[in-house]
C-alpha cells in the first residue's frame, strides 16, 4: 500500500463536500455541472486510494467509470433511472474505499501520516454514503424529508451531505427533519455510528501511540 494512497481521497472528499458548493454558491457553476463535477471528481480522485491492493482497484476502477458516465448520461438526458444507478455506483465505490481504508487504519500499532489520513476519510466517507442513502429514501417515499431547500426528489440535492454531517456529528440545527419512520432510522443509526467511531477512534490511535512509544523503549 502507498504511504501517501488516502491524501488521494480525502482531496477528493474536500472537494466533493466543500469545494463544489463553493463554487456553486459562488455562481460560478450550474447545479447540473456542480453535480457532475463533484461525483466525478470524487470517483475518478478517490480511485488511487485503492492502490496498492488489485482486487480493491481494479473493481473500483470499474465502478468509478461506470458511475462517471451513468452521472453524466443522468444529467444531460435528466433520466433519474440512471440517475439513481450512478448513486448506487457512488454508493458502491465508497464501501470499497471505506474497506481499503479500515484495513490499513485498523492493523498495526505505527502512528503514521497516512494511517490517520485514512482514519479521517473514513469519517468522511460515512458521511457522504448516508447522504446517498438519504437521497434513495426520498426518491423513493417522496416527504420522508422536512425543510429541503431544493425540493427535488428524484436529483441530487446538495442538502443530502449537509444534513448528513449535522446527524453524523450530532450538531441537531433542526432546519431538516426526518419525517418518515425509514429516514428517522437512517439518522439514529447515523448519530450512533458517528458517536462509536470517534470512540473507537481516538481509543484506537491512543492504544497505538502507547504500544509504539513503548516498542520504541524497549529497543533502545
Amino acid at each position: 500500500m502507498q504511504k501517501d494512497n488516502f491524501s488521494y481521497l480525502l482531496v477528493a472528499l474536500l472537494i466533493f463536500i466543500i469545494g463544489v458548493p463553493i463554487t456553486f454558491d459562488l455562481d460560478l457553476i450550474s447545479l447540473q455541472v456542480s453535480r457532475i463535477l463533484g461525483i466525478t471528481c470524487l470517483l475518478a480522485v478517490g480511485v488511487w486510494s485503492l492502490q496498492g491492493t488489485k482486487q480493491l482497484f481494479f473493481a473500483g476502477m470499474v465502478v468509478a467509470i461506470a458511475g462517471v458516465i451513468l452521472n453524466i448520461l443522468s444529467v444531460t438526458r435528466e433520466d433519474d433511472t440512471l440517475h439513481i444507478f450512478s448513486l448506487v455506483a457512488m454508493f458502491v465505490f465508497l464501501l470499497l474505499a471505506s474497506i481499503s481504508a479500515l484495513r490499513q487504519v485498523a492493523v498495526g500499532n505505527d502512528i503514521s501520516p497516512n494511517r490517520i489520513i485514512g482514519a479521517i476519510c473514513i469519517y468522511l466517507l460515512l458521511g457522504v454514503i448516508w447522504s446517498i442513502a438519504y437521497s434513495v429514501t426520498e426518491h423513493w417515499q417522496p416527504g420522508s424529508f422536512h425543510g429541503l431547500t431544493e425540493q427535488v426528489s428524484a436529483t441530487w440535492n446538495r442538502d443530502w451531505v449537509y444534513y448528513s454531517f449535522v446527524t453524523l456529528t450530532t450538531l441537531g440545527y433542526g432546519d431538516i427533519t426526518p419525517v418518515s419512520q425509514t429516514a428517522r432510522s437512517l439518522s439514529l443509526i447515523e448519530a450512533v455510528v458517528g458517536q462509536f467511531y470517534i470512540a473507537v477512534l481516538v481509543a484506537g490511535l491512543v492504544s497505538a501511540y502507547i504500544s509504539d512509544r513503548q516498542g520504541r523503549s524497549d529497543s533502545d
